[in-house]
């Protein structure tokens, strides 16, 4: 069995920090943490990083030019190993409405990459951002691939994949919306609501059916009024509903991120990147989703001036986060335990505990990655 030794500065754990300690894995799994050097294979000398739990981007369309809809196992590799760069250690490939042929074809690359040994970032399954979706809050997304629901054979368009997780993103007031819930709770997908303009009676009774979750919560749903409350105001209410968020600083701005952990709590906020084809590519005309999306000083747009994803990583959203003051130990918790949690993993990874993958990101004092380890393995190394 193979050890590796990580001497490091700071280790960021799911409840504290432990300064100048050695973390041990063996066989794929953080084995130990000790204030001594430990005899191993290997010993990697991190006395200048931090070391966190890897990042978990639930909800990612592509990168480095490459679009997830219209990928196959080579591209979405490229993308992996993009992400590990990041600090990735997992993530969804999460798909926009389109055509049926491209989620079969797209569904059967993640099963495919599932059964490789990763290279990169791991895929831990599929996420389809609509097809079910409220078109008043269509966003980016294509309106002419929305669809309805009425039976359990309208479920045939979604491909699942069967060695990972299978989430998605709907509106639960469309056409047999809670039908639609109650139908993929009962199949064990993972539920968020979005794109929606659901008012909170409504989204009760999606609670109810098993929908639990919001994604890229106050964009692209209905926003916050005062004598009309909707899916903003449900979602602050409820300790028992999660979101997620573009900690980006223009999904949000910085001082809505500050407002949304006082009032919905760290324990409740996940960080998604929400990247699109861009990201990784720098400003530009980029030809994303069948039409043309301009990125200016990281800003993204198509030509109705809609804002079109986001152009960040993970390990950007971090970065955002930890300018605000959050702690390390606060900070892991939204990009890496909440996240797994969410995913159903959390027994398996999202922090860094003896028995648990050893999924790791070392960040140096200027906010990079130094190195990614996944499963025990160094993946990247700057």
């Amino acid at each position: 069995m193979k050890t590796l030794a990580l001497n490091i500065k700071k280790v960021v754990l799911s409840d504290r920090e432990e300064s100048n300690v050695t973390l041990l894995i063996a066989d794929s799994r953080s084995s130990a943490i000790s204030t001594r050097l430990t005899k191993a294979d290997e010993q990697i000398d991190l006395t200048d990083c931090t070391v966190f739990p890897g990042f978990i981007d639930v909800h990612n369309h592509g990168s480095v030019g490459i679009d997830v809809t219209e990928s196959g196992p080579v591209a979405l590799e490229k993308v992996s190993v993009f992400l590990a760069s990041q600090g990735v250690t997992g993530w969804l490939p999460t798909l926009v409405p389109s055509p049926d042929e491209n989620y079969v074809h797209v569904a059967r690359s993640v099963e495919s990459m599932m059964q490789e040994k990763a290279t990169g970032a791991r895929v831990l399954g599929i996420h389809y951002e609509g097809p079910f979706v409220n078109a008043a809050q269509c966003g980016a997304l294509h309106t002419s691939y929305f669809k309805t629901y009425s039976r359990p054979t309208d479920l045939d368009c979604l491909r699942r994949v069967s060695l990972g997780v299978n989430m998605i993103t709907l509106a639960p007031e469309i056409e047999g919306g809670i039908e639609l819930i109650s139908e993929l709770h009962k199949r064990g997908w993972v539920i968020s609501i979005g794109h929606t303009r659901a008012d909170m009676k409504l989204l009760d009774t999606a609670f109810e059916n098993g929908a639990r979750h919001m994604t890229h919560f106050m964009n692209a749903m209905a926003p916050l009024h005062h004598r009309n409350p909707g899916p903003v105001n449900w979602g602050l209410l409820r300790d028992d509903v999660t979101c997620d968020i573009i900690a980006d600083g223009i999904h949000l701005d910085p001082s809505m991120l500050r407002l949304l952990v006082k009032t919905k709590g760290i324990n409740n906020l996940a960080l998604i990147s929400d990247a699109i084809a861009a990201a990784g590519k720098g400003d530009g005309q980029y030809q994303i989703w069948g039409e043309t999306i301009s990125v200016k000083d990281g800003r993204t747009s198509n030509a109705v001036g809609s804002i079109a994803g986001s152009v960040i990583s993970m390990l950007d959203a971090v970065r955002m986060m930890r300018s605000l003051g959050l702690s390390d130990v606060d900070v892991a918790r939204m990009a890496s335990m909440n996240p797994a949690r969410l995913l159903r993993i959390d027994h398996e990874c999202g922090s860094i505990e003896e028995g648990k993958r050893a999924d790791l990101v070392a960040i140096d004092a200027g906010g990079n990655v130094k190195l990614t380890i996944i499963g025990g393995e160094v993946v990247f190394r700057q």
